[in-house]
């Protein structure tokens, strides 16, 4: 009986919400069952927290974890062990069709290879997570335009992405990623496909984000991109292997 009570009591106060935070991870666990008995541990009890209005860099080499651990924080994914609350909401226990709306609702997604459809308006693009979620047309329509506004692309609004060079497809998926005023802004590689004077006027755009009080978590393989945030995370073997301010950061508060 005791030790029943002592579980009970323990899981209770592991399910209770956090505060302050706008993504909580504890104890992170994603097992991959391979065939054949075999097993790969991408994360392997991963603890991480970020606040509102952080600007964050998720690093580490190929085979981290840093990608698992990207598609876990972007509700793509579930955990095999462990819990991962967003906004206060527990999210890791989620199904397949709450974690969408999760998604549609929460995160804004900036991917390296823009995820256009090729044949849709830089408009329509922008208007799709608002198609989505029902939002009605003459107010999703006007929520589109501001957002492309946000990236001044107010003159590119009629425009098919092969009308459009590489930075400015870039700032239509970053209007997009925006239609929805989410918790977060989630990029993988934002600069990934752009060549280097393109991905220094992207990160300024992410910079003039993140003043605006957008919370920003970005994953990257380069050093360079990763030190525009403010703090830098480190992955390694699917663990914590270092989290410190970026030298950016550092010398902006020396």
């Amino acid at each position: 009986m005791a030790l029943d009570s002592v579980g009970t009591e323990e899981s209770t106060q592991q399910a209770a919400p956090p505060t302050g935070d706008v993504i909580v991870v504890e104890n992170l666990w994603r097992t991959y069952d391979m065939g054949s008995e075999q097993q790969v541990h991408a994360l392997r009890g991963l603890n991480l927290r970020i606040r509102h209005n952080e600007y964050v860099a998720i690093m580490g080499p190929s085979g981290s974890g840093k990608s698992t651990l990207m598609n876990l924080i972007g509700c793509l994914d579930t955990p095999s062990q462990g819990k991962y609350w967003l906004n206060n909401q527990l999210v890791s226990d989620l199904d397949d069709d709450q974690l969408a709306r999760i998604r549609n609702k929460e995160i804004g997604f900036v991917f390296q290879t823009f995820n256009l459809l090729a044949r849709a308006t830089s408009l329509h693009n922008v208007e799709l997570p608002l198609i989505y979620n029902g939002t009605p047309a003459a107010e999703r329509i006007e929520r589109a335009k501001a957002s492309l506004a946000s990236v001044n692309l107010e003159d590119r609004m009629m425009h098919k992405p092969n009308e459009l060079s590489g930075g400015q497809r870039q700032r239509v998926a970053i209007a997009r990623a925006l239609v929805n005023h989410p918790s977060i802004i989630l990029a993988d590689e934002p600069t990934g496909n752009l060549d280097s004077k393109t991905g220094v006027e992207i990160m300024g755009l992410f910079d003039a984000l993140h003043a605006r009080g957008n919370t920003i978590v970005l994953v990257t393989h380069e050093p360079d991109i990763a030190d525009y945030a403010h703090r830098v995370v480190m992955i390694r073997d699917g663990q914590l292997f270092s989290d410190t301010p970026s030298k950016r950061f550092q010398s902006s508060q020396g």
